[in-house]
């Protein structure tokens, strides 16, 4: 199993900056792929990024040149950069990671809300 606790949601105005974190434990086998989702209401949960072990990011293209994905292999952190926000962001965020030998899973959730 792995553990996934996040933080760091919170109301922002647009335009606004903001940094999510997750913590992973747990595991005994090394995190490969992590990645935020996201799912806003009345929505299906959607991929927001992810970065390998060896740092190869994805982002979805609504959220291109605005957020930015970075981990910490040594901590076992995962982190999420939002600038320039919109309503459009305001979602619950879930961590997701997966292990070496093969166990996917998921955080709790942490809302962000952009509202003026």
């Amino acid at each position: 199993q792995v553990q996934l606790v996040e933080s760091g949601g919170d109301l922002v105005q647009p335009g606004g900056s903001l940094r999510l974190s997750c913590a992973a434990s747990g595991s005994r086998f090394s995190i490969n792929t992590m990645g935020w989702f996201r799912q806003a209401p009345e929505k299906q949960r959607e991929l927001v990024a992810f970065i390998t072990r060896i740092g190869t990011i994805t982002y979805a293209d609504s959220v291109k040149g605005r957020f930015t994905i970075s981990r910490d292999n040594a901590a076992n952190m995962l982190y999420l950069q939002m600038n320039s926000r919109n309503p459009e962001d305001t979602a619950v965020y879930y961590c997701n990671a997966a292990t070496s030998n093969g166990i996917i899973g998921w955080g709790q959730g942490t809302q962000v809300t952009v509202s003026s």
